[in-house]
């Protein structure tokens, strides 16, 4: 650690010495002097960054695409306290070590994605790209007030480009790279009237798998491939400076190939895959919102925002690795799930003047997945059967949620406020299941319901200093909804979960330097979570799982920095943060391991699969990790000329909280070097770019989730050419 912190100082250090020769040379012409104002939306009004007592990150559209994030998972290695586990079809976000590791429908995520102020799919449907995208903000630590319950480890607020009354224009950008990449993406807007404007963007790619099947038929699929169609179109109706109503409908087709995974220890490589199997890897989507707000005369706005989700997963994986005549100790799964979701939220916003401010909110949700049919082809099940046994499960899980919310802010001074949030949940959910053995006439049937409520709030002391420099410090509070384990495949009754609970401490300063051209942020945080949830492989199929509680308390705090830097034609950005967690006393069972007596969470009795795991660090929660990017600016011909390169680090980190390095829960510390070299014409209107991502081509195993193993993407390389008219 050490040493990766002397890296990260003497790369300030020589940013710093460098900054002075930056200014006194002239800048290219097109290219801002200094740093342009960052503001963030998450807390339902906009507001500048450096002012506002938060812990993010935020990104526009055109940062996005020069840091080379195209989607969730890339996003891990242009900020802080980030990790995304990509597992086919799921990614899961974990913030400061908090999030979700498993695709399991029935447990929060911990961290929340919005795409223009919906929540969006909490389980699968995470592999959508970014593409006509107008902002990313990531906020760290519980978002009790606005985001609400699952929103312990922080929120992700993604803003896709609105129409523009003001005229006609748009882009177009073709891509081509490694492993045959093929993408196209672009957006036009169309002005129909001066208060009517229509916008449409649409994204096309393709890629070969970076997998190999080394033994099985071709014919079996491509596991790892990409064949991805989206499209949005977007509505903008503004009759007059009062009202105004937006409304964008996005469709998302998105076929994977497969899981490109196997079992630890049964494959042959990272990029080698076995099977006896056929692949099959495919999303659908349909996600409607509409967003109407309406401002009084007396500064007060309404504001209704609604949201519609459809959408569509099919799953077929070979969850063994095994090949064989026989298919003793094969198993294949197979999953197809449907989901959709209804939402709607309303606020209503003081006007940004005087002392006091306030807001306050309603949110529903209805949120239904139906598993109509399931299966899991298993002779492991029972070993001496040379023949296969099929289990099927199929179910319906409805959740609902209701809450009102609210914050009031008041300047005691000029220099001095204090904030009060607060939020009043309630959710339920149904577990409506049937799982059989239908060639031993043995079945399961479930018909469960559970409801929780919570409040949860925040309370902030915010300090101006001056014009440059504010201070803050807070305590809130996080929470993310018990339930019921959904179907299994064991046939023994599932045991519901209860929810879990954090308790918040967080100080912060942020600062601006050298006449806008510098920009500052260092924040600590304590977290307490009680009853935090986990997820544990099953006993009898280790690819399936159940969520449970660590009883007592798990504790993660820990430091994080960030810099931004314009100085002239010289930009950078940094970030890092140290982080320290550990769960209490408790013993849990290891699936993986041969079947043995009860496994009390507080007694035991300890044995080689009845684990305490007290003292172990929370899954997918890096001690280190440091993000930093420099480009430079030069004036070629008539044009500009950029190159950029960015560097990013994870400590090592562990897949499970049983931390057994032997079974491959230990994940390899990762150092990635992406760049890239950016031509932009005069006008502006023309820019070629080639890139470069993992250059070093390192090799590293990315996420294990129900004992498959994946793979981060390798070395790519091509050349992008983007007109904007």
């Amino acid at each position: 650690m050490a040493g990766k912190l002397w890296i990260t100082t003497s790369v300030i250090a020589l940013l710093g010495s460098g900054a002075a020769h930056a200014q006194a040379t002239q800048v290219v012409e097109g290219q801002a002097a200094t740093l342009a104002e960052v503001v963030v939306t998450a807390e339902r009004r906009t507001t500048n960054l450096q002012t506002t007592a938060v812990a993010a990150s935020v990104l526009s559209g055109e940062q996005l695409q020069d840091k080379g994030v195209t989607n969730i998972e890339t996003l891990q290695f242009s900020m802080p306290s980030v990790t995304v586990q990509n597992s086919g079809q799921g990614n899961s976000f974990n913030i400061r070590g908090i999030g979700k590791t498993e695709n399991n429908s029935n447990i929060g995520v911990g961290v929340v994605t919005y795409r223009d102020g919906v929540a969006v799919f909490p389980a699968y449907f995470q592999n959508e790209p970014f593409y006509d995208i107008q902002s990313l903000e990531l906020l760290r630590g519980p978002q009790g007030t606005f985001a609400g319950q699952n929103a312990t480890g922080g929120a992700v607020f993604i803003t896709q480009r609105n129409p523009d009354l003001d005229g006609f224009g748009g882009y177009v950008s073709a891509q081509y790279g490694t492993y045959d990449n093929i993408r196209v993406h672009g957006a036009v807007n169309l002005p129909i009237s001066d208060t009517l404007a229509i916008r449409l963007a649409a994204n096309r790619e393709t890629r070969d798998s970076f997998y190999s099947v080394i033994q099985g038929a071709a014919s079996l699929g491509e596991p790892g491939a990409v064949d991805s169609n989206s499209a949005r179109i977007s509505l903008l109706w503004q009759p007059n400076d009062a009202l105004r109503v937006l409304f964008k409908t996005d469709y998302s087709h998105i076929d994977l190939g497969g899981y490109p995974t196997t079992l630890l220890g049964a494959n042959d490589g990272l990029f080698n895959i076995r099977t006896n199997g056929p692949f099959l890897a495919k999303d659908e989507s349909v996600r409607s919102v509409l967003n109407v707000s309406y401002t009084f005369e007396n500064g007060v706005t309404l504001r209704s925002i609604t949201g519609y989700q459809d959408g569509t997963t099919q799953v077929r994986s070979d969850s063994d690795g095994g090949f064989g005549l026989l298919p003793i100790n094969n198993q294949t799964v197979q999953i197809y799930a449907t989901e959709r979701i209804l939402s709607q939220e309303l606020n209503l916003i003081s006007p940004d003047t005087g002392r006091l401010g306030w807001i306050l909110g309603a949110y529903y949700q209805d949120d239904r997945t139906q598993f109509p049919q399931g299966r899991s082809v298993a002779a492991t099940l029972f070993p001496p059967l040379p023949f296969l046994v099929t289990l099927t499960t199929e179910g319906d899980n409805p959740k609902t949620t209701a809450a009102g919310f609210g914050q009031i802010t008041y300047e005691l001074t000029d220099a001095l406020e204090i904030q009060v949030g607060a939020r009043y949940s309630r959710s339920t959910a149904e577990n409506r299941g049937l799982t059989a053995i239908p060639l031993l006439g043995l079945s399961l049937v479930q018909d469960d319901r559970t409801s929780h409520e919570k409040v949860t709030g925040k309370v902030a002391v915010n300090w101006t200093l001056d014009a440059d420099n504010f201070v803050y410090a807070f305590v809130a509070t996080g929470h993310k909804a018990g339930g019921l384990n959904g179907p299994n495949l064991a046939l023994v009754a599932p045991k519901p979960f209860e929810s879990e609970d954090v308790l918040d401490y967080e100080a912060g300063w942020k600062s601006t330097w050298l006449d806008g051209r510098l920009r500052t942020q260092l924040g600590a945080y304590y977290n307490v979570y009680e009853n935090f949830q986990i997820i544990l492989g099953d006993p009898v199929v280790p690819t399936s799982s159940a969520i449970s509680n660590v009883t007592g308390k798990t504790e993660i705090y820990g430091l994080e920095a960030s810099a931004q830097g314009r100085f002239g034609n010289l930009g950078f950005d940094l970030g890092a943060s140290v982080s320290h967690s550990e769960l209490p006393d408790f013993f849990a069972l290891d699936a993986r391991g041969p079947l043995t007596g009860n496994c009390n969470p507080s007694t035991g009795p300890a044995s080689a699969t009845c684990r305490n795991v007290g003292g172990n660090a929370q899954t997918y929660a890096p001690e280190l990790t440091v993000s930093a990017g420099v480009e430079y600016t030069f004036a070629l011909g008539s044009g500009r000329l950029t190159p950029r390169l960015d560097y990013s680090h994870i400590s090592e980190t562990w897949a499970t909280i049983f931390a057994n390095e032997a079974l491959g829960d230990r994940l390899e510390a990762r150092d990635i070097f992406n760049a890239q070299l950016t031509y932009e014409n005069a006008a502006g209107d023309w820019r070629l770019q080639a890139y470069g991502t993992n250059l070093g081509d390192l090799e590293y195993v990315g996420a294990v989730k129900s004992g498959q193993r994946y793979a981060g993407p390798p070395r790519q390389y091509g050349v992008r050419l983007t007109k904007t008219f």
